[in-house]
Formats: C-alpha cells, structure tokens, sequence
C-alpha cells in the first residue's frame, strides 16, 4: 500500500490571490482621457513584439470588470492585485488627475469589497506615461518627483478603500530591459541610462512611500514588489563564484540594497566604474530610499544559473529575458548565463520550486520581522480547450503545487509569509511576445474575449476557500 499522502495546509490568516497589469488587460487605450504609455508607442513600433501585437483591446477589462470580478468570486478568491495605469489617471504624468479615469478604479475595487475580495494596488507596472519618456524617462532625476505625485493622487483618491498598496513592479525590469536591452519599453539599449533609471526608480519608491502615508491612513501597508534573482553559481570556482556576486549585485543589491538597508553595494559600483561615476546619487537620496516597509512582494519565475565567461569569445546568455544584441547586465560581459536543467514552460524556463523557497529564506533573513508576500509566481503553457470547450492544464496544476508546497515549507522554517498572488489570473498581453504565451488561469479566446476558467483555476479556487493544497492530479 503506498504510504498516506499528509496534506499540504496553510495558517487560516494566508492570503489567497491573483494578479494582473493594466496594460496586459484593460483595453480602452483612447477612451476617458487616457493617453498612450510607454508601452502603447513601443507595442505599435514595427518589430517590437511578436506578430506586431499590442494592448489596444487586450482582454477589454476596462469594460469588462464587473464580469471578471464576479468569475474571481466563483472561484473563491480573496486578495486580486491589479495596477493602475499613469496614464488614464494622470495622462501627462504632471498636473490634476482625470477624475474619469480615478472613477474607473473607484468602481473597481467597490466591486471587489462587495463581494469580499481584498484589492492589492500596484502604482507601477511598467507603463510610464509617454510624455514623460519624451522628457527622458526613468534616466531623469524628475521622473522620480512626478511618480510620487502621481502616487499622493491615487493614494488620496482609493486609501479610504484600498489597504494593501505597492509601489513599483520589478523595477529590475523598468531600468535593465527598458533602457539596458530594450527588449521592454521604451526599448532604449544604453548601458548607463539604465543604471541612472535604477537609481531614479529607487528614489520614486522612496518618495512614493512617503507620499502615500502623508495621503492615507495610517493603518494601510506600503510595499514593493521585486523580482529579486535566485543567482547560483555553476561551481564553487572563484570565477563562478565571483560571477554570482556581480548578478546578484545587478539584480538585487542594486533595490534592496537601497531600499532595505540604505546603501548601494560597494562591488556593485566597483563593477559598474567603466559605465558611470553613480554622480546622479545625491546626498540625501539614500535617506529618502530608505522609507520604512510595511511588507516586501517577491516575484518569482527561475532560478538563474551563471558562470565566469572563458576569455576569447562573446560569454553566452541565456538569461531567458528575450534576445537581444544589448545586454541588460552592465558591466558583466565577463559572465555566461547558462541554461538550468529540468523541465521548462513555455517561456523557456526551467522549473524549480526551490528556488521560490531560497528567495523566501534569504528575505526572511535579509529583513528580519518583515512581512512577505509571493507577488506573483505562475507558468505559461499552450493551454488549448478540448472539444467540449474545457480547458485542461495539468502542468500548471503541478507548477503552482511544487511552488506553494515550497511557500509553505518556508513558513515552516519560519518564514512570515502572509500570501500569494498567482499570476496571472487570466491570459493576457504577454508584453513583447503579444498573446503567445498564456499564464492565465482563466483561458481567453482573443476572438470573442470569452473567458473560460482552466482546471488549474479550479483547483487554485480550491485550496484558495480550504487553505489546503488538492493533490497535483486534482482539478
């Protein structure tokens, strides 16, 4: 007889949830005042992103919201973490808001609260308003001033409602693919404007934070959400080992370094020499980084598997954040990023719940007493309905099982997590690669936008109202 399975269940208080983006599935880019972001002009750019798609209608949330809220209900969700775009709210990224566009998200998370879904706000997923790119974008001091204006808007307009608040999405993302490789919007490729943005988008959290606390109650939670690097070397070498520290500086230290602690890592500036003297850190900027933390979100996919490079040849890069002949790396030419083994998604990345339980410990001891949150986590796989319209995905079911067993094995070893935002709740504007990649857990046919939830949405609806993980055959 095979010995009994123990069930997998979490603390009563765990937080059950999905997230989205504005821009991957709100639609209505010209309706209300909106103006385009970043990413309208970057999406509507011949060969940008695959088959030349875009977000004009995306999966047509704006008009659409009441029907989605009702299906996360049905499904049993407690927590929906959703963005707001700059742009609809704010068109020019300066000035008084539209309130018709406030008047949109006011709706949404009334809908949310009357059927007892906790909204979670994102100020920043990746769709800066584009006037302010014509000004320079994030490699501009002044950017910063106007996202945490931008943030006392929206703070002072949905605090009363929304408790659960975060700053910045993956700024890593922001500064090293938008203006590092430029494979994300604006698509600019300078190795030094993207550290000048990751220094400005460090500042912007900081002044956003304190914007919003001046403009909320006190008792709502002020976050951010980073997509914080697992870095393992391939070898215990120095060079392998020295490799991992000069990735971990360029995809950690450089946020939490600031944000956690108040400095920058020292090897982070001594790799970086050649590019840029840091001059834009002004003093005082470290200060205003440094704003206490209600929560830390840690978004997690894949680990990241590096070595030192050999000296003659380009060092190889499989650091699966798309092609492109510019590195988002700066000052790393000298490290291979290498291909981890195992099983893979469709985005090419391999699957290791490990890794999600590493990055857990690490914060837990990086930030003692600070709460976590697992932001998003999710796969995407070629989810196709069966000729009864139904739509099985088994590898999903087994993706988000390893990865929440591994949540829980943290807790276990004492890690404060209070919750986890599957991403995504449904299929959607998957940025450059257009709608080829589906990591919803609600299937949509783009042709009538019809929403179909997937087993994998049933079985997460599940463990979401019993707090205890159905088995990986389950749906």
């Amino acid at each position: 007889m095979p010995e009994p399975v123990t069930p997998v269940t979490f603390p009563p208080a765990f937080l059950w949830g999905a997230a989205t983006s504005a821009y991957q599935i709100e639609g209505a880019v010209r309706e209300d005042g909106r103006t385009p972001s970043i990413w309208d002009t970057f999406s509507h750019t011949p060969g940008r992103t695959a088959g030349g798609e875009h977000g004009d209608i995306a999966v047509d949330h704006y008009h659409r919201y009441r029907d989605d809220v009702a299906l996360m209900a049905d499904l049993g969700l407690a927590a929906y973490r959703f963005s707001v775009s700059w742009s609809r709210v704010q068109p020019t990224g300066r000035g008084p808001a539209v309130q018709v566009g406030l008047d949109f998200y006011r709706r949404l998370v009334d809908e949310l609260l009357a059927v007892g879904i906790k909204p979670a706000l994102t100020l920043y997923h990746w769709d800066l308003p584009q006037e302010l790119e014509d000004a320079g974008g994030w490699p501009e001091r002044d950017t910063a001033y106007r996202f945490a204006e931008y943030a006392q808007i929206v703070g002072e307009a949905l605090g009363d409602r929304v408790e659960q608040w975060i700053t910045l999405n993956e700024p890593w993302c922001s500064a090293f693919l938008g203006y590092g490789s430029g494979v994300h919007a604006p698509g600019r490729t300078d190795a030094g404007a993207s550290l000048r943005a990751a220094h400005h988008l460090n500042l912007a959290h900081g002044l956003a934070t304190s914007a919003l606390r001046a403009s909320m109650p006190a008792r709502n939670s002020v976050a951010v959400s980073l997509n914080s690097s697992v870095v393992r070397p391939a070898s215990q070498s120095p060079a392998d080992l020295a490799a991992a520290r000069k990735i971990d500086d360029l995809a950690n230290g450089v946020f939490h370094g600031p944000m956690l602690h108040g400095s920058y890592p020292q090897s982070l500036f001594e790799a970086t020499r050649s590019i840029t003297d840091w001059s834009y850190v002004l003093d005082g900027d470290l200060t205003l980084i440094h704003q206490p933390l209600d929560a830390l979100g840690l978004n997690y996919y894949t680990p990241t598997l590096v070595a030192g490079a050999e000296p003659a040849g380009p060092a190889p890069r499989a650091d699966g954040h798309g092609a492109s002949a510019y590195s988002p790396w700066p000052g790393a030419d000298d490290v291979a990023f290498l291909q981890t083994p195992g099983e893979r998604t469709e985005m090419g990345w391999t699957i290791d719940p490990t890794g999600l339980y590493d990055l857990i410990m690490r914060y837990t001891r990086e930030a003692p007493g600070l709460p976590l949150y697992v932001t998003e986590n999710g796969a995407a796989y070629d989810d196709k309905p069966d000729p009864e319209g139904r739509v099985h995905d088994p590898e999903r079911i087994a993706y988000l099982h390893g990865h929440l067993s591994a949540v829980r094995r943290a807790i276990a070893d004492g890690a404060d997590v209070r919750g986890y935002y599957l991403w995504s709740l449904m299929d959607n504007f998957e940025w450059a690669y257009g709608y080829e990649k589906r990591f919803g857990a609600v299937y949509v046919d783009y042709a009538t936008l019809e929403r179909t939830p997937k087993s994998s949405a049933r079985w997460y609806g599940e463990a979401a109202r019993t707090g205890v993980l159905p088995t990986a055959g389950e749906a």
